[in-house]
């Protein structure tokens, strides 16, 4: 509940930095802009992946979800992954369209509001509803996979200027509110079997198992594109406030790559909680109550 309380609080704070202030706009501008940079060799790489997302898509993927469940005779569980994926996939819509609005200022043009980012929201919803219905040994490659894909069309997005960074990062956190709600509310039907085990558990995986092996990538990934972001932001903010070096042709492309890194670390570190949390709530019931689930 606590992931799901901060994933909500981040949103806000996205919203207020980059979209309600005039200097957040400016450096998402700088950033719209160094998209530009390169377009024509990267497009033929993020128009493919962004073919990918569409109703289609979202529809396969909840029902290969739900499927995966009921094989698994996991009957809340199957409901847990659809009311994720449109739980998620109607609150950056209800978000984007009627609670939040992108004020406008004077020195800039008129957009309308653009975050959260509904291609990502699909891209994560659908991988976090697999990471939850799989079985234990196959979720932290789900939650790889997934956190790669999520990433791969997060960035394509800015490739394309569907997007700002902000809206990507934003979907990103809608879903971990949601994947951390449906772990939050965990019942006995979405636990693994195994042998009864009431040892208090950490949230990281046991030592040399494939869960600590992704954790370890993702808290790699996240940590240093985080790094790079941030990095990137306070060299655009100088720009932006006049405090540093005057604009050049640089600075779009350092705001475009640090947004970039920005939706890396937001996907990485959502996809390691998320992972964290799902392997943690699931823990082995004893053997007497496996019912001849697997």
């Amino acid at each position: 509940m606590l992931v799901a309380v901060a994933a909500a609080a981040g949103i806000v704070v996205v919203w207020e930095v980059f979209v309600a202030t005039r200097t957040g706009q400016v450096i998402e501008d700088y950033a719209y802009d160094g998209a530009l940079t390169g377009r024509t060799r990267l497009w033929t790489v993020a128009e493919p992946v962004l073919g990918v997302v569409s109703v289609s898509f979202v529809v396969l993927g909840t029902l290969a979800a739900i499927l995966v469940a009921l094989v698994r005779r996991r009957w809340l569980l199957a409901v847990q992954a659809l009311v994720l994926v449109g739980g998620a996939n109607l609150t950056t819509q209800v978000l984007k369209k009627i609670v939040l609005e992108r004020p406008v200022f004077d020195s800039e043009m008129w957009w309308t509001n653009s975050l959260p980012s509904g291609h990502t929201t699909v891209a994560a919803s659908v991988s976090v509803a697999l990471l939850l219905t799989v079985p234990r040994l196959a979720r932290p490659w789900v939650a790889l996979f997934g956190a790669g894909y999520t990433a791969a069309t997060g960035i394509s997005t800015l490739v394309g200027q569907w997007h700002r960074p902000s809206d990507v990062v934003a979907a990103v956190l809608v879903v971990l509110f949601w994947g951390a709600l449906a772990c939050a509310l965990t019942t006995r039907d979405a636990q693994d079997p195994g042998p009864a085990d009431d040892r208090p558990r950490k949230i990281s995986a046991p030592k040399g198992s494939s869960s600590a092996w992704v954790l370890a990538i993702l808290g790699v990934a996240g940590t240093g594109a985080a790094g790079v972001a941030l990095w990137a932001l306070q060299q655009t903010a100088t720009v932006v406030d006049g405090s540093g070096q005057p604009f050049t042709s640089q600075t779009e492309l350092v705001a475009y790559a640090g947004g970039a890194a920005g939706v890396v670390a937001a996907t990485a570190v959502s996809f390691g909680l998320l992972l964290a949390l799902r392997q943690t709530v699931a823990r082995p019931r004893s053997t007497a109550s496996r019912s001849g689930q697997v």
